[in-house]
C-alpha cells in the first residue's frame, strides 16, 4: 500500500499532527505540503490535514479536496483553536467533509491547536463581544497539540490503515 500524508499549516500545529501520522505509518509513504501535490494518483490512501480558518477549511484546501479526492480513500486530520468538544467543531468538520463529498472518507481526526499570537491579539482587541469570548475560550489551547494528542493522532493513523487493509482483502 502506498500512503500520502499531505497537509497545510501556518503555525505548525497541523505539521505536528502530520509528522505523528507519518511516523505511525509503516507502509510505503510520502509526506508533502499540500501545495506540492498535483494529484493523488499512485496513492492507495491519503491523509489530508489542515487548520480551520474563520470557521471553515481554507479555500486552498477546499479546492484541493474538490479537485483531487473523487473516488479516493482518504482520512482527514484537522486542527483548530477551539477545544475539541466545542459545539461548532462538528459543523467545521462537516463543512470540510463536504468539500471531499466524492471521496471515500475513512475517518476524521480533529484536535485543538495553539492559536497564533496575532490571532489572539485580534480576537482579544475586537469590539465584538463574541470574538472576545472566543479569545478566552481558545486561550486554553496554549501548548496544543500536546503529547497526548500526538499519541491519539498516531493511533488514528493505525486505525485508518487497519480499516483500509480490511477493505482491500
Amino acid at each position: 500500500m502506498k500512503v500520502l500524508v499531505t497537509y497545510m499549516t501556518q503555525t505548525g500545529n497541523t505539521k505536528k499532527i502530520a509528522d505523528a501520522i507519518y511516523e505511525a505509518v509503516d507502509e510505503d509513504k510520502d509526506i508533502k505540503y499540500i501545495n506540492e501535490v498535483d494529484s493523488l494518483e499512485g496513492y492507495d490512501l491519503a491523509f489530508i490535514g489542515f487548520p480551520i480558518h474563520q470557521f471553515n477549511a481554507p479555500d486552498e484546501v477546499k479546492n484541493f479536496l474538490n479537485n483531487n479526492t473523487n473516488g479516493k480513500d482518504i482520512a482527514l486530520f484537522i486542527t483548530h483553536g477551539a477545544p475539541s468538544d466545542f459545539d461548532q467543531v462538528s459543523d467545521w468538520v462537516s463543512k470540510s467533509k463536504e468539500a471531499a463529498k466524492d471521496a471515500n472518507i475513512i475517518d476524521v481526526f480533529q484536535c485543538q491547536g495553539e492559536v497564533s499570537k496575532e490571532i489572539m491579539d485580534m480576537l482579544q482587541n475586537s469590539d465584538d463581544p463574541q470574538m472576545q469570548q472566543f479569545a478566552e475560550l481558545v486561550s486554553k489551547g496554549k501548548g496544543q497539540p500536546d503529547e497526548t494528542m500526538v499519541q491519539k493522532a498516531k493511533q488514528f493513523a493505525n486505525d485508518v490503515i487497519t480499516q483500509k487493509k480490511a477493505w482491500t482483502k
